[in-house]
């Protein structure tokens, strides 16, 4: 018998529900008339069975900010009659003072009635409890041009103490909004009552001109309900409050016609580099060349790139740019870092061009120009690529022909107070002491025209004759240095004394680029330099790099058992 009534009970109330339908449905609002910046809570109940997706709040956008819509149902069941009810509760602030209309909604088939709503300005509120709570709202300014910054800054006014709460950030259509710094609280007297201040600041950026609105930040929170002292356990008994900052209308200013270049509005805009000490450099070793741009008042997607003009006597190895943007002092601040490694190729004097970036004084409404100024640098060449000609001469003959061959301008000190010659009284010893000494002046004299005639052609043969060894040794030192090591530098100055070493009177960067046997080690060098300073993702590879170097070497070879030299004829003319 239980188990039928269990039965009976049970079909008699899903029978119940599954023929109930939406009998009525009722809007209300808990406060009216309201302030412009308080919220208006809306609720509606549908009695019956209704879908929770039957409400749209969509009509609302019109006149009010519509926050979030919560959900909740109930049954209930009196004399096995079940009775169901659906609430939606939405928040809405509303967007001005007048007069509105919260249209009628159809839940089911059924709708509710209208509601005139009455929004008042603050100045007009009567309740001094509802200004316990309030947020204020400002810009530093109201008309800006594209892409500048808009400070601005919203504060919370408490009256009490709150449980929690929450403030959202201001909105504005095609912007970027963004906080800058953290919150500040202290207090302050307003119409002569105290007030805890929260105070929020936002680095506003439009990306669009024309007339907007900046829809005011919403906060939602939870305090104490006032006149109240009863205690449930250890919490007190709270009340949600809900209030809107104040609207600001702006104007922003398109790009004028007469900007040509990349649109850079700023306050302050600056370039620095960082630069090596000194102002030598030598050929083949890399040096870097660090430049940052800094822009106030704006964010680093705002940065154009920075320009790159160098002699072509150089080869460039760029980074890639780092950027990134701060605050300080409630100013947005975008940097861009730009660093670059630079090889040059010649020697010489070479004169680095300026780097200017173009920018809009926002504060003059004039262009500037950022600017490092032109540079002048000079090139020495690369150790071991010039013939070191006084080493090759013996070091008794530099001594000889010093003190023979006076330059023009310099006075030779003819008196022999140096020696001690030891007293002669004989005649003949005399004599014989002065013929040796003219013999001894003839004898260097004949010696120094033979050396003035045929000085060029004998070093010539001294360096073609020790050439051979030298090169080998600088050959056998490259090699050992690629095996060795990875080190950059090192490598070229071991490549640069081995080049000049098997083509004397040749600088080592002009034989790689006219040479066609070298051609291939100058690629090799070129993917050794850009996978070491550069983005490249090409591997250097030793082993081909060797291969490329015998097989060179090989050619030149060939080329001296064919001509019997690689140097220039001795005698020009003479076969």
């Amino acid at each position: 018998m239980r188990t039928i009534l269990f039965l009976l009970l049970s079909s008699l109330f899903f029978t119940s529900a599954a023929g109930a339908q939406v009998d009525a449905v009722e809007a209300s609002v808990d406060n009216n008339p309201v302030m412009v910046d308080e919220a208006i809570r809306l609720t509606v109940t549908a009695q019956g069975d209704a879908s929770r997706e039957a409400f749209d709040s969509s009509p609302l956008l019109k006149d009010f900010v519509v926050g979030r819509t919560s959900v909740s149902s109930r049954t209930s069941i009196v004399n096995f009659n079940s009775t169901q009810t659906t609430v939606w509760t939405t928040t809405l602030f509303p967007r001005a003072t007048g007069t509105f209309t919260i249209p009628a909604f159809t839940i089911e088939g059924k709708q509710t009635q209208p509601i005139q709503i009455k929004v008042i300005p603050v100045s007009q509120g009567s309740g001094q409890a509802s200004r316990d709570y309030f947020v204020t709202t400002s810009v530093d300014t109201s008309e800006v041009y594209l892409h500048q910054q808009i400070h601005y800054t919203a504060k919370l006014h408490l009256a009490t103490r709150i449980e929690q709460g929450a403030l959202q950030s201001p909105e504005l259509e095609n912007a970027e909004v963004r906080q800058i710094g953290d919150d500040k609280q202290y207090t302050d007297i307003v119409d002569g009552k105290r007030f805890q201040i929260i105070e929020r600041n936002f680095a506003i950026i439009p990306q669009q001109s024309g007339s907007f609105t900046i829809r005011g930040p919403v906060f939602t929170g939870e305090v104490v309900a006032p006149n109240t002292n009863q205690r449930f356990g250890f919490f007190n008994r709270t009340q949600q409050v809900n209030r809107v900052g104040p609207d600001i209308s702006i104007e922003v200013k398109a790009v004028p016609d007469n900007i040509s270049y990349h649109w850079l509005p700023s306050e302050y805009v600056q370039l620095d580099e960082e630069w090596p000490e000194g102002e030598t450099l030598t050929v083949g070793e890399p040096i870097t060349r660090t430049i940052t741009l800094t822009a106030m008042g704006v964010v680093e997607e705002q940065l154009p790139e920075l320009p790159q003009r160098y002699p072509p006597d150089f080869k460039l190895y760029p980074d890639q740019a780092n950027t990134a943007t701060v605050e300080r002092d409630n100013t947005l601040i975008a940097q861009r870092v730009e660093s670059l490694a630079i090889i040059p190729t010649q020697p010489g004097q070479y004169v680095l061009p300026d780097v200017t970036v173009s920018w809009f004084n926002v504060l003059t409404g004039e262009t500037e120009k950022a600017t490092l100024p032109a540079r002048t640098i000079s090139v020495a060449p690369a150790p071991g690529t010039s013939t070191p000609s006084v080493a090759a001469q013996p070091p008794v003959e530099n001594v000889t022909t010093s003190q023979s061959r006076p330059e023009k301008g310099m006075s030779v000190d003819a008196e022999p107070s140096s020696v001690d010659t030891p007293p002669i009284t004989d005649s003949l010893n005399l004599y014989l002491l002065a013929a040796l000494i003219a013999s001894c002046i003839g004898w260097l004299a004949t010696v120094l025209y033979f050396r003035r005639k045929l000085g060029g052609n004998l070093s010539a043969r001294q360096t073609a004759k020790s050439g051979i060894s030298a090169e080998d040794e600088a050959f056998r030192r490259l090699l050992r240095t690629v095996e060795t090591t990875d080190n950059v530098g090192d490598i070229q100055r071991a490549l640069t004394v081995w080049v000049a070493a098997l083509l004397p009177g040749q600088q080592a960067h002009v034989a790689m680029s006219t040479e066609p046997a070298l051609h291939p080690i100058q690629q090799h060098m070129n993917t050794m330099l850009a996978s070491r300073y550069g983005n490249s993702s090409d591997k250097w590879n030793k082993k081909s790099f060797r291969g490329d170097l015998k097989a060179a070497r090989n050619t030149f070879k060939q080329q001296r058992n064919t001509t019997g030299t690689l140097l220039p004829p001795l005698y020009p003319g003479v076969k």
